[in-house]
C-alpha cells in the first residue's frame, strides 16, 4: 500500500532523497526495432508478448500522470518508436498535454523520409537520430540489417523542418567506427545540426563483442575534434546529460555524452519509463517500481475501455490516476544516487537497451 499523505511541497513536483527534481521522462513505445544494432540488441532477440506491453492508451495515462506532478519534457524511445502501430495518434495527444513544454523523439532515421513532416505537425520539438558510421559496410555491420541510404535520406528530410534541433548520436567503438569521429563531425557540422558522441553503456551481454574491449572513453574522441577543431563550451543547456561545445563557422554543436569517463549523475533529473510499465530510477541500476500493475489496477490484462477515443484528452481522471501519481511520488525515494558503471563490485544491469528504453 502506497502511502498517500503526500506533502504539498511534492504535490505537483518530483524531488527525489538527495534534492534531485525530476522534470524530464524517457518514455519508452516499444522494444521492437527494425535495425539490430550491436551495443543495443542481440542479434536474435525474443521481443515481449503483447499482453506485457502498455497499450497507446496506457502509455498516455502515464505521460499525462507525470505532466501532472511537473515534469516539462517527454522523449520517446524503443527500440525504434516509429514502427509502433498507429504511434503517431500517441505522438499527437501527447503533443497536446498541458504543462508540457518539449516532446522529443530518438529514432534510427530509416523512415523519417516519410514521417519528419507528421511529426512536427504532431509537436515533435526536437529529434535525435542514431547513426554510427557514414560508409555503407560498416553501417550494415554495427546495425546487421540497416541501410545507411535511407537514413541519411531521412536526416536530409528532417532538415526540411523547423525542429528547434536535430541531434546525431554516435557510439564510438574501437575497432568498429572509432577512425570516423572527424568524419561523422565534419558531416553534422556542415549541415547545421548537432552531433553527440556517447560512450557504450554495459546494459546487458553483448553477443558479438566484450564491452571491455570496444568502449571508447570520451575524452580520446574530443582530442581528436580538437586536433581538428576550435572547441567553445556552449552556454546553451539541454534536458539531456549532453554536455556541447560550439565551433566556429557552423550552427551546430559537438556533444559528449560521458556516463563513464566523466559522471554526471549528481545533476541527474531523468527517469525512464520501459514499454511494460516499468518506472527505471536510474539507467545504471535496477531500482524501479511496477506502474503496468497500478495501471491495471492489479489485472494482467490492458483495459481496452477507451481505445478507438478520436480525443484522448477526454479520457477521465479515475482512482487508478491518482493511484499512479502516488506511486510515482513515492518512487522518488528508491532513485539512487548513482551509477557504477564497468566497477568490478558491483553488479551490471542484464537488461539490454532495447529493453530498458534508450
Amino acid at each position: 500500500m502506497v502511502e498517500t499523505a503526500v506533502s504539498d511541497k511534492v504535490k505537483n513536483k518530483l524531488i527525489d532523497r538527495f534534492g534531485r527534481t525530476v522534470d524530464y521522462v524517457r518514455l519508452s513505445v516499444t522494444d521492437r526495432c527494425d535495425f539490430r544494432c550491436v551495443y543495443c540488441m542481440t542479434e536474435d532477440m525474443e521481443f515481449l508478448p503483447r499482453r506485457q506491453v502498455l497499450t497507446l492508451e496506457e502509455i498516455y495515462r502515464v505521460a499525462r500522470a507525470f505532466t501532472r506532478l511537473g515534469v516539462k519534457k517527454l522523449r520517446l524511445t524503443g527500440g525504434e518508436p516509429m514502427v509502433r502501430s498507429n504511434v503517431m495518434s500517441l505522438i499527437t495527444a501527447l503533443g497536446k498535454l498541458p504543462g508540457l513544454e518539449e516532446l522529443l523523439l530518438t529514432t534510427n532515421g530509416a523512415r523519417l523520409d516519410k514521417l519528419a513532416g507528421p511529426l512536427r505537425d504532431a509537436g515533435v520539438n526536437r529529434m535525435n537520430i542514431s547513426i554510427d558510421s557514414l560508409q555503407e559496410d560498416r553501417f550494415k555491420r554495427i546495425t546487421r540489417v540497416g541501410n545507411l541510404h535511407k537514413v541519411l535520406a531521412g536526416i536530409d528530410e528532417a532538415r526540411r523542418y523547423d525542429f528547434d534541433r536535430i541531434r546525431l548520436n554516435t557510439v564510438i567503438m574501437k575497432g568498429y567506427n572509432d577512425d570516423e569521429v572527424l568524419p561523422l563531425a565534419d558531416y553534422a557540422l556542415s549541415r547545421g545540426i548537432d552531433i553527440a558522441f556517447i560512450e557504450e553503456m554495459p546494459l546487458g551481454q553483448a553477443s558479438d563483442h566484450d564491452r571491455n574491449e570496444t568502449v571508447c572513453s570520451n575524452d580520446w574522441v574530443r582530442e581528436k575534434l580538437e586536433a581538428e577543431y576550435t572547441l567553445t563550451p556552449s552556454v546553451s543547456r539541454t534536458a539531456g546529460p549532453s554536455k556541447y561545445y560550439s565551433v566556429a563557422g557552423s550552427q551546430g554543436r559537438l556533444g559528449f555524452i560521458s556516463p563513464m569517463s566523466h559522471n554526471f549523475c549528481a545533476d541527474c533529473n531523468r527517469v525512464r519509463v520501459t514499454v511494460e510499465g516499468r518506472l527505471l530510477l536510474c539507467l545504471g541500476n535496477e531500482h524501479s517500481m511496477d506502474l503496468r500493475e497500478v495501471i491495471r489496477d492489479g489485472n494482467a490484462e490492458p483495459s481496452r475501455d477507451f481505445e478507438g477515443l478520436e480525443n484522448w484528452g477526454d479520457i477521465p481522471e479515475t482512482e487508478v490516476d491518482e493511484r499512479l501519481r502516488e506511486h510515482i511520488i513515492s518512487a522518488m525515494d528508491l532513485k539512487p544516487e548513482r551509477h557504477h558503471f564497468y566497477e568490478q563490485d558491483y553488479e551490471q544491469p542484464v537488461r539490454l537497451m532495447n529493453m530498458t528504453g534508450g
